[in-house]
């Protein structure tokens, strides 16, 4: 990337290393394969094909979403059912297969969608054939491909350094270190290492299979899991319920053959009681089962991704859509995130006190800096305007954040010169009024580099830094960029959200407050560059969100302090200096004209590169969190009053109060349908931190309210009514209780929800009511001041909820604004 602009998408810092400054000398360079070549390769199976997904299997998604604990348990009850009992009392089966075939359709959605969207967003190399260089993806590279290696990129496939000028490598996603690594010829390039400063031409040594740190990377990358606080509150759910579920079916199904006369009656032949038992047990276990909990919440995921994908955001996790939820400070790069990236030519100036001077030498050093096959955009911005005429390029330097510059030694008209192209902070040392020059034409919003020039050989610029001083400046590069118009809206939406924005730019403090004014974020930047240590960067945190000349290192270093603060931190960008940051921050979020190495580390995507869709990712993930905690609380509920019943009727040796296609009818009206329509229903509700704890500190209480009403009206009529009839009408008391908890969730009440609740008790009704329905699910109606006990009970129970509901409103456990 020679000919970079300091510190905006073009490098990062180094380590000190031995010298890796090596001259491209003409015989080390080669045109690489020929077509024919290739061909050959390509028939003898040797290219870079590996069998990497880009999310999923289909048999991943059809094992998670079959072949789980609970699951297996309600399978065996219904084979119980099958083989022993009425078939009508495995309905609740149907729910199971139901469950497992919505989740199964919705993921392979989800994966189309996102293996589509990933195309556009995949690596891409650039390697020499026949003398040209030619773009190509990462599996059309074949052994003994010529690559290039330019900063930003990610190495696809083993390769053997051939040439380089100052080649630094970030080989993290591999170690695990952190420090840049220096390469000289001979080298090897490890697959799936990141190019963070340097050029380089490589030797494709290894591909495919023989390319074991493809897969290791792939193995890095498919376990560095963003931390969700839905995946971990629903995984702790589960693994609580697991301990619990075992004891609890040894208690149930104890206490149903004490119920049914104990072990004497099991071994009685002409004793049919045990099959009375048996469904009694089953129907104990199928009101424990959240069956729909993980449906549910994977549903909500993957609805999301669709939703986003076709505003061309890929998410490389799908818990990704939920963390910018949690996010409450969002920390951006300026170029290709604030402007659109394009960077344009304005013009040469005379350096100030000057005599006008000939710029003729100037523009055939920005020619030669211009034409370079691993150029960046500030390279191409010079591209077509200057002619390097018969000079030569004898060695080239490509730009690093740490150098703050790019050289090139340039012979020309017999004479040989080193020109370097930078930061105006590091090629105007000692020029205090050239600087205040550039500082002033910065301020306009523009972008202003210096070029100098000196007689020292670039690699020595490298090992002894401090010789930059000794060059002379010749004239100020001014470039220009375009604010994204979309931009000021965007970050005003974020600050309504309270979502703190923070820039965090590698350009110029006074050009970075010149956008900053015209965003309304504030009127000065501080120099990154000034402050030596990390007390002073947080210091400085405390009274700007606007930073000028930040380091790569000093970009990763923001982000842990503010996580160390307690904050949810999202990191934008689009340069390979961006990478590392993007990598550490919570949420990783890359642009889609990134470079393949910040796409590599990122979470999400903008394909169009269009910021104005973060708003939409952030409400997305509000409306999952929120809504999948809504139908926490219905599940959880469920299964705590299936809890109480399974043990209060198993100990005292009561029947259960129903049979189990009575409780899956309740569970389909009162939780599966509602859960559904709710889960998927709009919800701008800030996020909260705390899931689980405010999940069971709702869910328990009302689980208890639920199973007292139940107990409560099942407990007069057990002795009084036929077990047929005793059973339908305590039904109707759990139908009541476990509506009312829907309605007082699905708060606010508007009209479509309102008509949901209203359809479900129709529904409920219509079931008492049709001879099919009446008959299917044994539901027997013959009292009717047993029918109005129950009402009443039942109506007793939803005030309780509603009490509860308001206190737990009080206690900021529910809330009833989105």
């Amino acid at each position: 990337m020679t000919g970079g602009a300091a510190g905006e998408g073009t490098g990062s810092a180094e380590s000190a290393g031995p010298n890796v400054g090596a001259r491209i000398l003409t015989e080390a360079h080669t045109d690489g394969l020929t077509g024919a070549e290739v061909a050959q390769r390509i028939a003898a199976g040797q290219t870079n094909v590996t069998h990497t997904p880009t999310s999923r299997s289909l048999g991943d998604i059809v094992r998670e979403n079959v072949f789980t604990f609970f699951n297996g348990i309600l399978t065996v009850c219904f084979i119980a059912v099958l083989l022993l009992g009425d078939l009508r009392d495995g309905f609740f089966y149907g729910v199971v297969v139901f469950n497992a075939l919505i989740g199964i359709v919705q993921e392979l959605r989800a994966k189309r969608a996102l293996d589509k969207l990933a195309v556009l967003a995949a690596p891409e190399t650039a390697v020499r054939r026949d003398g040209v260089v030619t773009i190509i993806r990462p599996e059309e590279v074949v052994l003994g491909d010529l690559i290039i290696a330019r900063p930003g990129d990610q190495i696809t496939a083993d390769a053997e350094v051939v040439t380089t000028t100052a080649l630094f490598m970030d080989e993290s996603l591999l170690t695990g270190e952190s420090d840049p690594v220096p390469k000289a010829v001979g080298d090897r390039l490890m697959s799936g290492s990141l190019v963070q400063s340097g050029t380089a031409e490589a030797r494709v040594v290894a591909v495919g299979a023989d390319s074991y740190a493809s897969k290791l990377t792939a193995e890095i990358r498919r376990h560095s899991l963003v931390h969700s606080e839905l995946r971990a509150a629903t995984n702790r759910i589960l693994v609580y319920l697991s301990w619990i579920l075992v004891p609890l079916i040894i208690i149930i199904v104890f206490g149903r053959i004490a119920t049914y006369g104990g072990f004497a009656a099991l071994a009685d032949p002409n004793d049919q009681s045990w099959r009375q038992a048996l469904i009694d047990a089953v129907a104990g276990v199928v009101g424990i089962i959240p069956e729909g909990l993980v449906l549910l919440t994977s549903l909500a995921f993957g609805v999301a991704a669709i939703a986003l994908s076709r505003q061309k955001v890929l998410v490389q996790e799908l818990a990704a859509v939920e963390v910018l939820a949690r996010v409450d400070v969002l920390c951006l790069d300026k170029t290709g995130t604030l402007t659109t990236g394009t960077i344009g030519f304005h013009g040469l100036e005379q350096l100030p006190g000057r005599v006008a001077a000939d710029l003729g030498p100037c523009r055939v050093a920005l020619a030669a800096l211009s034409i370079d096959d691993a150029g960046n955009a500030t390279s191409r911005a010079l591209a077509n305007h200057f002619d390097i005429g018969d000079a030569v390029v004898e060695d080239r330097l490509a730009f690093s954040s740490f150098r703050a510059f790019s050289a090139v030694r340039l012979r020309h008209a017999e004479s040989t010169t080193t020109w370097l192209l930078g930061a105006p902070e590091r090629l105007l040392h000692g020029h205090p009024e050239a600087l205040a020059a550039a500082h002033e034409i910065a301020s306009s919003g523009r972008r202003t580099l210096v070029l100098s020039q000196c007689d020292l050989e670039p690699a020595r610029l490298v090992d002894e830094p401090e010789l930059v001083r000794e060059a002379t400046p010749a004239c100020f590069v001014i470039l220009e960029e375009t604010l994204r118009p979309e931009a000021a809206d965007t970050l005003a939406y974020f600050a309504d959200e309270g979502v703190r924005v923070i820039i965090v730019s590698g350009d110029n403090p006074h050009t970075v407050a010149s956008i900053a004014r015209q965003l309304n974020l504030g009127d000065t930047a501080v120099d990154a560059s000034t402050l030596a240590d990390d007390d002073a960067l947080s210091a400085a945190l405390e009274t700007t969100d606007v930073f000028g000349r930040v380091a790569p290192e000093q970009k990763r270093q923001l982000v842990k302090l503010l996580q160390a603060q307690g904050h949810s931190v999202a990191m934008t960008g689009d340069g390979v200096n961006d990478a590392m940051a993007i990598k550490d921050a919570d949420l990783g979020i890359a642009m889609g004209n990134a470079t393949p190495a910040t796409r590599a580390v990122s979470r999400l995507v903008l394909l169009d590169s269009r910021f104005d869709r973060m708003p939409e990712v952030l409400m997305l993930g509000r409306r999952v969190i929120a809504n999948v905690e809504r139908v926490s609380n219905l599940f959880l509920s469920k299964t705590v009053y299936g809890i109480v019943l399974a043990l209060f009727t198993a100990i005292f040796a009561w029947e259960f109060p129903f049979l189990p296609r009575q409780l899956t009818l309740v569970s389909v009206l009162a939780i599966g349908v509602p859960s559904f329509f709710l889960a998927l229903a709009p919800n701008r509700r800030r996020y909260r931190a705390g899931v689980l704890p405010r999940v069971l500190k709702f869910s328990v209480p009302t689980g208890l309210i639920a199973a007292t009403a139940c107990l409560t009206a099942y407990a007069p009529m057990r002795d009084r009514l036929p077990q047929v009839e005793a059973k339908s009408l305590a039904t109707i008391a759990l139908f009541m209780v476990s509506l009312s908890i829907v309605s007082v969730l699905a708060r606010p009440l508007s009209k479509p929800r309102v008509i949901l609740v209203l359809s479900m008790c129709v529904a409920f009704v219509l079931a008492y009511l049709l001879p099919f329905t009446q008959s299917f699910f044994v539901l027997t109606v013959t009292s009717p001041g047993w029918l109005l006990y129950v009402i009443a009970v039942g109506a007793v129970g939803a005030f309780g909820i509603e009490i509860y509901y308001r206190i737990a409103k009080r206690r900021g456990l529910v809330q009833d604004r989105e």
